[in-house]
């Protein structure tokens, strides 16, 4: 099982007491970081200080669950090296924060969208978006998008609260 929590709102004891029992929730605002846990297994948060704006990302041994890398990112070629080592049978768990899209290149989109991606085209300037993926699989249920539009959000400049868990089957 794992959950995807990219960042919460503004009032952060406010939020943190509303999201508690969800399984996986992404935020608003640039106030809180995601969390990102595999297997009851806080593996990023800002508790453990290791995330960061932009795409935090976790890559998962799929026979093991092990960790095998994990990291955020703002730019920088090294984020497509970590996204090109990527394996056949790796978990990929993705949390937003503030920002994701500008850092996605071309082939950064085109790499997710091979891992199953059905929205990472239209991500948009400060979209909350969680994905969970096996490479291998052809397209992810487990993925959610939410657009920043000034005219709905809920925080000034950035949107609602999403969310996003389930299993993988183990492979062997």
């Amino acid at each position: 099982m794992f959950h995807l929590y990219p960042y919460l709102g503004p009032d952060l004891r406010a939020e943190t007491r509303r999201t508690a029992h969800r399984p996986a929730s992404s935020g608003a605002a640039d106030v809180v970081g995601p969390k990102i846990c595999f297997e009851g297994k806080v593996i990023m948060s800002g508790v453990k200080n290791n995330v960061g704006r932009g795409l935090n990302i976790v890559l998962l041994d799929g026979e093991t669950g092990n960790i095998v890398r994990s990291s955020y990112f703002k730019g920088s070629d090294d984020w497509l090296d970590f996204l090109r080592s990527i394996q056949p049978g790796h978990i990929t768990l993705v949390a937003s924060f503030d920002d994701p899209a500008s850092i996605l290149t071309d082939e950064a989109r085109e790499i997710f969208r091979g891992l199953g991606s059905s929205v990472i085209q239209t991500l948009g300037t400060r979209d909350g978006w969680v994905f969970a993926s096996q490479k291998g699989s052809k397209e992810s249920p487990f993925e959610k998008h939410i657009s920043n539009d000034e005219k709905t959000n809920r925080y000034e400049r950035w949107p609602e609260i999403i969310d996003v868990s389930g299993c993988f089957h183990k492979r062997i």
